[in-house]
Order: C-alpha cells, then sequence, then structure tokens
C-alpha cells in the first residue's frame, strides 16, 4: 500500500509538473510574436538610433587609405607627403562615388569650413590640366605641392586634428553639443561661445514646461477624479465621456479650435473683456499661456483615468470613521484618504510628464519662438538638416535626463514616506 501510494504521489507530481510545461509553452507561445514584434519595429530602432549620438563612421569608410596615413600621427606636426597623396586620390574617388558632399558636412560640424575646403580641393585635383589629371602618377611631394598651392588651410594643424581625429568612428561631438560644449582640433574640450550656447536652456525649459503642464492637469483632474467616483454609478457615463471626448477628437483638430479661440480677438478674451475681468485682451495665442492651455486640454485624460482607477477601489469608511473619530474633515481627507490615492498620483503624473516631454506639435503652431521644446528640434534635425547623429544625441539627453528625474523623484517620494510615518507615528 505504501509502495502503491507513493508510486502514485510521483506520478501526480510528474503530471503536475508537466501541466505546469505545457501552460508556460502555450505562454510563451502566445507572447513570442509581440516580442519579436517589439524587437524588430522598436527595440533595434531606438537602438540604432540611439547610436549615431556616438558614431559617425563615415570618414573613416570613405578615407581608409588616409585613416592608414595618419596612424601614428602625433598632431604636432604637419603631417608626410603620404597623406597628402593619399587624401587626394580619396577626394576624387569619394566624389565619383557622390559621397564627397556628405563627408564634408560630417567634418563640417567639427570644423566650419571644412566642407568647402575639400569640395572645392577636389575640384581643383579633377581638373583636366596637368599634373592633376593624373592623379595615380602623382609623387606624394607633388600632390602636397598641389594642395598647399590651391589652399594654404592644408598647411594648417587644425583642419589634419580634425580629419586624424574622425578617422575613428568614436566621436563625441554630438554628445558635448548638446550640454554646450565642444571639442577643439587638438581634442581639447571647452564650452562654446554664450550665443551659441542654447541646448541646455531648451533641455531645462523642456522640463519646465512639462512640470507645469503635469502639476495643472494633477490640481485640474485630482477633484475632478474624486467627484466622478462619489457619482451614482448611472450618473457616471456623461462625465465619463467628456473626459473622454479628446480621444475621439485628432489633435490637429484640437490645436486648430485652439488657435480660433485664444488670440487677441477670439473668444476667450472677448469673454474675459465682456465679464469685465480684464480691460485689455491677453496675449494667449504664441505664447507660453496657449501652449499650457492646449496641452493641459490634451493631457487631462490621461491624469485623470489612472486617478479615477485607483479611487474607485477606496471605501469612503475609512475617511467616514476618521472624521467620526473627532478628526476635521481636512485632516481626514490629508491623512487617510489622499495617501492611498499616492499610486494614482504617481501613475498620472508620470504618464503625463512623459507625454509631456516628447510633445512639438502644440507648441510648434501655438508657441512663440520661446516656448519650442527639445521635440521640436529632434525633428527639425531629423528632418530638415538631416543631421541624425545630432538628433540622436538630444533624443539621448532628453532620456537620460528623465530617467534622472524619475529615480530621484521615486528616492523623494520613498524618503517622503518614511519621513510621513515617523511624523504620524
Amino acid at each position: 500500500m505504501n509502495t502503491t501510494g507513493g508510486v502514485r504521489q510521483v506520478n501526480a507530481r510528474k503530471l503536475a509538473s508537466s501541466a505546469r510545461r505545457m501552460k508556460r509553452s502555450r505562454v510563451i507561445l502566445l507572447v513570442t510574436p509581440l516580442m519579436v514584434f517589439m524587437l524588430a519595429f522598436f527595440v533595434l530602432p531606438v537602438i540604432n538610433l540611439m547610436s549615431k549620438s556616438f558614431w559617425d563612421p563615415v570618414v573613416a569608410n570613405n578615407f581608409p587609405l588616409t585613416a592608414y596615413a595618419l596612424r601614428g600621427w602625433t598632431g604636432t606636426n604637419l603631417p608626410n607627403a603620404d597623406a597628402y597623396s593619399a587624401l587626394a586620390k580619396e577626394l576624387v574617388q569619394s566624389a565619383k562615388r557622390g559621397t564627397l558632399w556628405r563627408v564634408g558636412t560630417h567634418l563640417d560640424y567639427e570644423l566650419p569650413g571644412f566642407r568647402s575646403l575639400i569640395v572645392s580641393t577636389e575640384r581643383f585635383l579633377s581638373k583636366n590640366s596637368s599634373p592633376q589629371r593624373h592623379l595615380n602618377s602623382m609623387t606624394p611631394a607633388l600632390a602636397q605641392h598641389a594642395m598647399i598651392t590651391f589652399d594654404q588651410r592644408w598647411a594648417r594643424l587644425p583642419y589634419w586634428q580634425v580629419l586624424s581625429r574622425k578617422m575613428s568612428p568614436m566621436t563625441l561631438t554630438y554628445l558635448l553639443r548638446v550640454v554646450d560644449m565642444k571639442e577643439l582640433p587638438n581634442g581639447a574640450i571647452t564650452s562654446v561661445s554664450g550665443n551659441q550656447a542654447v541646448f541646455a536652456r531648451i533641455l531645462l525649459r523642456t522640463f519646465k514646461i512639462s512640470a507645469v503642464v503635469t502639476l495643472i492637469t494633477l490640481i485640474l483632474g485630482y477633484p475632478l477624479a474624486y467627484w466622478l467616483c462619489t457619482l451614482p454609478p448611472r450618473r457616471r457615463a456623461l462625465p465619463m465621456m467628456a473626459i473622454l471626448m479628446p480621444f475621439w477628437t485628432s489633435v490637429m483638430v484640437r490645436i486648430a479650435s485652439w488657435m480660433v479661440v485664444l488670440p487677441r480677438k477670439g473668444l476667450v478674451n472677448q469673454a474675459l473683456i465682456a465679464a469685465h475681468a480684464i480691460s485689455t485682451p491677453l496675449n494667449m495665442l504664441y505664447d507660453r499661456a496657449g501652449v499650457y492651455v492646449a496641452m493641459v486640454n490634451v493631457l487631462l485624460p490621461f491624469m485623470v483615468l489612472p486617478l479615477y482607477s485607483v479611487m474607485r477601489d477606496i471605501s469612503r469608511a475609512y475617511q467616514m470613521a476618521a472624521e467620526s473619530l473627532g478628526s476635521h474633515p481636512f485632516g481626514a481627507f490629508w491623512r487617510v484618504y489622499f495617501p492611498l490615492t499616492i499610486a494614482g498620483v504617481k501613475a498620472g503624473s508620470t504618464l503625463v510628464f512623459t507625454l509631456a516631454l516628447g510633445y512639438f506639435i502644440i507648441p510648434a503652431l501655438i508657441g512663440g519662438a520661446h516656448d519650442e521644446m527639445i521635440s521640436n528640434y529632434i525633428a527639425y534635425y531629423t528632418n530638415t538638416q538631416l543631421n541624425w547623429g545630432f538628433a540622436s544625441a538630444l533624443s539621448v539627453s532628453l532620456i537620460a535626463s528623465a530617467a534622472c528625474i524619475f529615480v530621484v523623484s521615486d528616492q523623494v517620494g520613498r524618503l517622503w514616506s518614511w519621513f510621513r510615518n515617523k511624523l504620524y507615528a
């Protein structure tokens, strides 16, 4: 009997283990297509884009002979004639491949004027007049003499220092520029001049606008979500539809509506003047105020819904019990009810803040010249300038800064919870 019972237990464990494996396998099979899709169309493209902020192999790929000739060059004196000869040949070859302009653009990021130098030098070397017609038969010394004679900049160290540094695919140019710094031709790192130091201010402005929008949506959304929870279930449908209405309307339509409502002669100013609330029209279009109004309108549902989902599961009996024990209604709310909604506050604030960081349509159409956020510049360098490296560096700075803020805010929240528990213990 004991042996039979033991065998049955072993078989039962095997069957249970087999059932768990089958269940795990089914879960993996269901999740695998989504994971493959996310990996192929989200994770890998994002990693590829982020890598462009520090990986720039364009010059090295087009000038391999020059890179070999500059190996071991100290950068204190002009390179030898072999480097001039290799560069002369590869300038002409790159022009035939149609990549010289792109190479010049990447060099121009490091040292302004470099693109015009290599383009004009290539045209000079490609002329049909002798001896430039026979580049392959030119001696290194003759190539060096021809390039320096054509443009004296080839006898200056900064151009060769930049060219030597760009032979390595790794670059700090874009990441340094994002924090308003630059790398000099000799490799030293310094701050950019005052009129060029703009991106740190733009990043700070982006976080400021996002934080203000998050605070306004929290102030407006918290009592709205609380009021929704106090309504009977049958009466919640209409307010909930009004809150969800922005999801059913195009963002561009809403922005166009605000561009009609917010001008100095728009509906808002006319209503305020008619109510004698103001005497002169307010500047709300192409101004920071208009940006706040439009962004709060778009993002308010993203604050209300997380708060509502948390508040509807909180029993009113807790607050009523605190009041019955002698607590002031506000004290009962602050010490009993509000701490239970912290999860919704965190979720809504994180969602709104993250979405606000990436907004560029509203600041571009409703804001002024001093209201553009860093996402506007990412779009500009991606679509207009075609400078993917710098756009990637701006994206990296935005992601890294946001991650640091979230980590710090999480630690501050933990510290506040600990302090509050000690205070009310």
